[in-house]
């Protein structure tokens, strides 16, 4: 365990920005990446696009989600073709994305340029290919005082339709702590716990510094300490994650990206025992006013879908179409062996 950025050895979980780049890409990590053993279910990939540039790549096994993190673009995949308003940046508003599908071929363009996540995760079914509209993203506030935090469910897993992936949005306003209680999803418990990878990508308002614990849950387990910026990531395989430390004056935001091989898309997870008791004070405190940070924008018609055969795949950056640039529930019981918590109560 270190919280040295610097000096020493690297954190095996502990993916600082830059040192998984690859091309266009600059942070890449794929499901069964073999530069990653043990690594098997989850995948996230930043694409960044200059102006007017494009890219394209198979889907191979997984489902992948198309999720504007800077900028707005045009996705093609399996014959469909979507236009994301996206939006100016992670901390300005709920964004709509683009689920495409295992087995196609996808294309994004951007003819402003932008930053965008690919969050990813092996599947066996093959759904279609779809447009998330942002008015449809359930925004939550969760927590109260000092843990409160705001979660865009964007793809949980009551909220849109995949195979495995389940990929949410937290803020975390200056100064407040998430991800807390710490908890775990390592185990399959039927009715109780799921097993779940997980990877927390993070990024820092104006530039600043976070935190980010895991504690083991088993002996040799998973155990980190980091110091989190922009463009990191923390993978996750096992134990307590949380929590997940904001400083004061700056926001901070975290994309989690899960996936397991359980029978179900479920999210059941377990709190630490000698932290769960913090649920039961919430009730007798406000949410922190500052939330929420922003909200869903109103609804209004999706775009249409048209039919438009997927390019085939490049790294080449032809002009793109000009699009405009947008943009805990209920206390979890604490002994491990009690029900779970209800899906998606630990942010």
């Amino acid at each position: 365990m270190s919280s040295d950025r610097t000096g020493g050895r690297p954190l095996e979980r502990y993916v600082p920005a830059g040192s998984a780049a690859d091309g266009p890409y600059a942070l890449r990590i794929d499901p069964g990446d073999p530069a990653r053993p043990g690594w098997e279910h989850t995948g996230i990939r930043v694409l960044e696009l200059p102006p007017g540039g494009s890219h394209s790549f198979p889907a191979g096994d997984a489902e992948w989600i198309v999720l504007p993190l800077e900028g707005s673009c045009t996705v093609a995949a399996d014959g469909a073709f979507f236009e994301l308003l996206g939006r100016e940046n992670v901390f300005s508003g709920v964004t709509d994305f683009a689920y495409v599908p295992r087995d196609s071929r996808a294309q994004i363009a951007s003819g402003a340029g932008g930053r965008f996540a690919l969050a990813g995760a092996k599947c066996e079914r093959r759904l279609p290919a779809r447009y998330g509209p942002a008015p449809e993203v359930p925004v939550e506030l969760r927590g109260a005082g000092g843990c409160s935090r705001q979660v865009n469910n964007f793809a949980a897993a009551g909220a849109f339709d995949c195979d495995r992936l389940i990929a949410v949005e937290v803020l975390t306003p200056g100064g407040n702590w998430s991800s807390y209680p710490p908890h775990k999803h390592d185990e399959y418990r039927p009715g109780t716990e799921s097993l779940l990878e997980e990877i927390y990508y993070f990024e820092i308002e104006g530039g600043g510094l976070g935190y980010q614990r895991v504690s083991p849950s088993r002996p040799g387990g998973t155990d980190v300490l980091a110091e989190v910026r922009g463009g990191d990531a923390v993978l996750i395989p096992d134990g307590w994650h949380g929590p997940s430390i904001a400083p004061p004056g700056r926001d901070m935001y975290y994309l989690n990206v899960m996936a397991g091989p359980g029978p179900e898309r479920a999210w059941l997870i377990c709190d630490h025992p000698d932290h769960g008791w913090i649920r039961g004070t919430w009730p007798g405190q406000p949410v922190d006013p500052r939330l929420p940070l922003y909200e869903a924008p109103p609804r209004s018609p999706a775009p249409e879908t048209s039919e438009r055969p997927a390019a085939p795949e490049t790294s080449e950056r032809p002009a793109a179409p000009e699009t405009p640039v947008a943009p805990e529930t209920p206390p979890v019981p604490e002994a491990s062996e009690s029900p779970a918590a209800p899906e998606e109560g630990h942010r």
